[in-house]
């Protein structure tokens, strides 16, 4: 008997679609994932870390073809650490640079309020 999930288990546990996790093995986000005699993909505790994983970078914004870049660099293996972690240093900006800009449009919101508030 395999252990894992089925695609629909992996999807309702990552919560992506199967489509998505088939088209993320098809462009190379996620490895070819292993198949059960019955040839159904099977998916282990570590694919569903790495698909929860990729589900935090492109929450974040990152682009599918960088979120592509970095999972090339895993496969490349320990010579590539630096780059993955310049990689995400950079995504990280990017998050702060939102997040900053959220907060102020925020404070917008909120000032809009108090104002509705006094009128009242």
């Amino acid at each position: 008997m395999e252990t894992g999930l089925g695609i629909q288990g992996a999807a309702a546990r990552s919560g992506l679609s199967a489509h998505t996790l088939r088209y993320y093995e098809r462009i190379g986000l996620i490895h070819e994932v292993h198949r059960d005699v019955t040839g159904h993909r099977v998916y282990s505790e570590a694919d569903l870390g790495w698909l929860e994983f990729l589900t935090k970078l492109r929450q974040t914004g990152m682009p599918i073809a960088d979120m592509c870049r970095y999972a090339e660099l895993m496969r490349e293996g320990p010579s590539t650490v630096r780059a993955r972690r310049l990689m995400l240093e950079a995504h990280r900006e990017r998050v702060l640079a939102c997040i900053s800009q959220l907060n102020d449009d925020l404070k917008t919101v909120e000032a809009k309020i108090t104002m509705y508030l006094e009128m009242e």
